[in-house]
């Protein structure tokens, strides 16, 4: 299934794997999926070293990018989340650019980072919904996938 999600976000990404400049930086699918990890992460108040790293590896291995590279979309994404007043903006270039697929695809990813630390914090698990909601990813796959993710974080 990651290897699909790996597909998808690779065909909507607008720029070359080899550089992250200022001019590709626009909010793109690759801007969008990171700032709303980065805002999910940091919804509690402190991510955690094990939310951290399951962030770098995410958007390292679904973007095909270099540590530089993903350091770079990481301190971007923050900062389009910091000036952001809502994640509508960034579920739009979703919606735009992705199918159900891929946007269920990005929801199993917050469900990853959130279940990173082992548990999900009730503000965690919140911003997850309303971010599936604006995504158009029905409740009960949703629901499926918090499941899942949860399950397989504690065997």
């Amino acid at each position: 299934m990651f290897e699909a999600l790996l597909a998808i976000l690779k065909d909507f990404a607008k720029t070359d794997p080899e550089g992250l400049d200022d001019a590709t930086l626009d909010v793109d699918v690759r801007v969008a999926s990171a700032a709303l990890l980065v805002h999910t992460i940091a919804v509690d108040g402190a991510a955690t070293p094990a939310e951290r790293e399951a962030l770098k590896r995410a958007l390292t291995t679904t973007f095909n990018l270099s540590k530089s590279q993903t350091a770079r979309l990481i301190e971007e994404a923050q900062r389009r989340d910091l000036e952001s007043v809502d994640l509508s903006g960034f579920t739009a270039v979703l919606n735009r650019h992705m199918d159900e697929t891929g946007r269920r695809h990005i929801v199993e990813m917050l469900w990853e980072l959130v279940y990173a630390d082992g548990a999900a914090q009730e503000v965690e698990d919140d911003i997850v919904w309303r971010i599936a909601d604006l995504l158009g990813v029905p409740a009960d796959v949703r629901t499926d996938l918090k499941r899942r993710i949860a399950t397989s974080t504690t065997d």
